[in-house]
């Protein structure tokens, strides 16, 4: 697991559009449904329902978004902690 897929798995979350979350984060779109897919791979679940409205979490993405958020916090706290030093 790595930090961009992270970012883009709250980006969506919080936006709930793949293509605006990709703007918002520099990347494109596919970069982004890739970044999704490989998340879900690795923790063998769908974190997402996709259709033309755009994206929804499911149970399992709902219950570890907290986690994902907690994640990033603390590799934003490392990276403070670095470039203070």
């Amino acid at each position: 697991m790595h930090e961009r897929e992270f970012r883009a798995f709250v980006s969506i979350a919080e936006i709930g559009r793949m293509d605006q979350a990709a703007k918002v984060l520099g990347y494109s779109q596919p970069a982004i449904s890739y970044q999704i897919k490989c998340l879900e791979q690795m923790l063998g679940t769908k974190l997402f329902t996709r259709d033309s409205t755009g994206a929804q979490l499911t149970r399992e993405g709902r219950m570890i978004l907290p986690s994902a958020r907690a994640v990033l916090a603390l590799i934003d706290s490392m990276k403070g902690v670095c470039a203070a030093a």
